[in-house]
């Protein structure tokens, strides 16, 4: 059994600002990301073959984390047109009869690594795909058992994978973005700290409390030591911080489990929310393909 956890966020933002897009008139405009969404996660379960799955949204864009940063993300200057898409992409994957965790005091990459950990717990589980291609997702890759694909480049990305990117196990990856910061998410890291100065460090002491205070006990060559290990004296506190913005919450609720992800067709306003997408055709095909799932299991 492979699970795939998809980030609904992200491919939301993907569809949006797809050129393709753009010139679709078949969906109307509020509606057009959520058509590329539906039509994507339905052919994941068509051509991919995909069996159990669950998509993790942001239905509110602020978390528990802007309590603690105050410069944290949030959904100021998301386009109105993009944000009005989040509930009705939750609704008509809901219709196509997939599970989807709206997350509000967490984030949907919180959703993702809970997720991703119970199904690892499951022993009939034979890999687990993380379908994004967000770095902090890559702190829940586990050798090739749990692994990251962005589907847009097709990339998969193992463990061995995010040390090569990286330079750095995805054990390490909280600390090593509490060092390197995080634009996106809206936190900075410690000054001077780079990707590969980091890396460096990082890769032989693990963890920012494995780093000696003392650049000399570093036993690694890293310009500009001496400064870096001053910086981190005097902000571990905040790069402590930093990380625990950085680390996903695997206890997020899911309230499912591996076996309540199995995909077992689309619900009767599936037909209405095809119509609305401007696609009737996508609930004739998640019906005929609910109809020889049925009759492969008979």
């Amino acid at each position: 059994m492979v699970v795939h956890l998809v980030d609904g966020t992200y491919e939301l933002f993907r569809y949006f600002l797809s050129p393709a897009a753009a010139f679709d008139r078949s969906a109307p405009p509020e509606l057009r990301a959520v058509r590329g969404v539906v039509g994507s996660i339905l052919g994941m379960l068509e051509d991919g073959g995909a069996t159990h799955l669950g998509v993790a949204t942001d239905h509110v864009i602020e978390s528990f984390r802007n309590a603690l940063w105050p410069g944290y993300k949030t959904g100021e200057g998301i386009d109105p047109l993009l944000r009005g898409q989040f509930e009705p992409l939750e609704e008509a994957l809901g219709a196509l009869g997939v599970v989807v965790w709206p997350m509000v005091e967490f984030e949907a990459d919180d959703a993702l690594a809970a997720a991703a950990a119970m199904a690892t717990a499951d022993t009939r589980v034979e890999q687990v795909v993380v379908c994004t291609p967000d770095k902090d997702l890559s702190q829940c890759v586990r050798g090739a058992r749990v692994v990251q694909l962005d589907r847009r480049t097709r990339e998969v990305r193992d463990e061995e994978a995010v040390r090569r990117k990286f330079g750095v196990s995805p054990a390490s990856i909280p600390d090593w973005l509490a060092l390197v910061g995080d634009s996106a998410d809206g936190y900075p890291g410690l000054p001077g700290w780079g990707a590969k100065s980091a890396a460096a460090v990082l890769a032989r002491h693990e963890h920012l409390e494995r780093i000696p205070a003392r650049a000399a006990e570093w036993d690694v060559s890293v310009r500009g030591s001496e400064k870096l290990a001053a910086t981190l004296a005097e902000q571990r506190e905040r790069a402590q911080l930093f990380r625990t913005l950085a680390t996903l919450r695997a206890d997020a609720p899911i309230g499912v489990d591996v076996d309540g992800l199995r995909w077992k067709g689309p619900r009767a306003d599936f037909a209405a929310w095809s119509t609305r997408l401007g696609a009737p055709a996508l609930h004739e095909r998640a019906a005929a393909l609910a109809a020889v799932r049925a009759a492969a299991t008979r």
